[in-house]
């Protein structure tokens, strides 16, 4: 299984539900890299999505503890096992912070995109960088868009 997030300097990922910048790259790597494969999320991450919509091209798989809560387009699943259960390895978990972290010792692979720049967050990515379980395994070159310097930083879990 894969993550795919992106953090500032110090790892947040986000501030009132929404994320802390958008940068058009990124977004349209995120795109390429998840088409085609299933993805994991909350249900607020998916709230911040277009029209509140599932995402295209992928299978959806959400995790939510409203048990009545049903998503035209996604699979709504109200625990962790259940959703492990029914999750390919191919399968990108894609947010938000406690989902993350639930799913986080099932992947072996977390595409990170590094921003150079912090914002007041109150949500955070845990730091691949002090756990010995993830070694970095490619870092792409520096890029800058908008004034937003940042970097890919491939993690992998150490066998």
């Amino acid at each position: 299984m894969n993550a795919i997030v992106a953090v500032d300097q110090f790892w947040a990922i986000g501030k009132g539900g929404d994320q802390l910048c958008y940068i058009s790259t990124d977004l349209k790597r995120f795109k390429a890299l998840t088409t085609g494969h299933p993805v994991i999320l909350g249900r607020k991450t998916l709230a911040t999505f277009p029209g509140g919509r599932p995402l295209k091209g992928r299978r959806n798989l959400v995790l939510s503890r409203d048990p009545g809560l049903e998503i035209e387009g996604a699979e709504v699943y109200h625990d962790v096992e259940s959703l492990l259960a029914q999750a390919p390895e191919d399968s990108f978990v894609i947010g938000g912070e406690s989902v993350y972290r639930a799913f986080l010792p099932h992947c072996d692979t977390v595409y990170v995109t590094k921003i150079s720049r912090s914002w007041p967050a109150d949500v955070w990515f845990p730091n691949l960088d002090e756990d010995p379980a993830w070694r970095v395994g490619r870092v792409d070159p520096p890029l800058e868009e908008d004034h937003i310097p940042f970097q890919y930083v491939t993690y992998e879990r150490v066998k």
